[in-house]
């Protein structure tokens, strides 16, 4: 699977879509992410919605999420309307907002 990179000190303002790579945010989006895989590396953020099948949250992410599988990361802090199959969460994860597991 190819993968994309927003390095640290990279501030994307808008939608990026890879439909079938992966997508990884050191820095910031301001935008929605479509992807096969998104992950945010600690210190990333993204303002916007995340689709994808997996989604692995390390760092700040607020909007909407859509996934298969998610997975929170200790430093974590999330503030989204959660939609996914299945959801890990390690201790000291933030998240704040509506949060539906549909099983699978």
């Amino acid at each position: 699977m190819s993968g994309s990179v927003i390095e640290q000190d990279l501030t994307v303002d808008g939608n990026i879509r890879s439909t079938e790579g992966a997508v990884s945010v050191k820095g910031k989006v301001t935008g929605d992410i479509a992807a096969k895989s998104v992950d945010v590396a600690a210190g990333g953020q993204v303002n916007g919605s995340v689709t994808a099948d997996h989604v692995n949250i390390q760092g700040r992410q607020s909007g909407s999420v859509k996934c298969v599988e998610l997975a929170l990361g200790a430093a974590s802090e999330v503030r989204s309307k959660i939609t996914a199959q299945t959801m890990s969460s390690e201790k000291g994860a933030k998240l704040v907002g509506e949060v539906q597991i549909t099983g699978g």
